[in-house]
């Protein structure tokens, strides 16, 4: 058990299933900063970077839902459902724009979308136990 998360053993957005999305999505925006830092379009290991990730966000959303249809509630719902729905948009939303931009730009658009990514399953994570359980 982690330490330092807040979210507690019960909580579907927690453990491996948060973990990788978060390592995922940190790998590929490293490697998406170094392309835009040597001025390189976004290339086939980004675009595969982040149909991984939205694989791992698909499950962790999967998860999410089958814990709320079996009976357990967020924190605070509204917050929960629009980060989850954020969640699923933004790898696709990172590739439709890097490749409308296919300069360093958009890899520096992986790049930032990639960083967004940790903050909102961390924020997931965080709404699903405002009320304490």
């Amino acid at each position: 058990m982690c330490p330092v998360s807040s979210v507690g053993t019960d909580s579907p957005v927690d453990g491996i299933v948060a973990t990788v999305p978060i390592v995922l999505s940190l790998l590929v925006a490293a490697w998406a900063l170094v392309a835009a830092v040597r001025h390189r379009p976004p290339d086939r290991v980004q675009f595969v970077g982040l149909a991984v990730l939205e694989v791992a966000l698909l499950v962790l959303s999967v998860l999410a839902l089958v814990a709320v249809g079996g009976g357990d509630r967020p924190g605070e719902p509204g917050a929960f459902f629009g980060y989850l729905v954020t969640l699923v948009c933004l790898p696709p939303l990172a590739w439709v724009l890097a490749r409308m931009e296919p300069t360093r730009w958009g890899s520096a658009i992986v790049c930032a979308v990639c960083l967004v990514t940790p903050v909102v399953v961390v924020r997931l994570q965080q709404t699903w136990e405002v009320l304490g359980g």
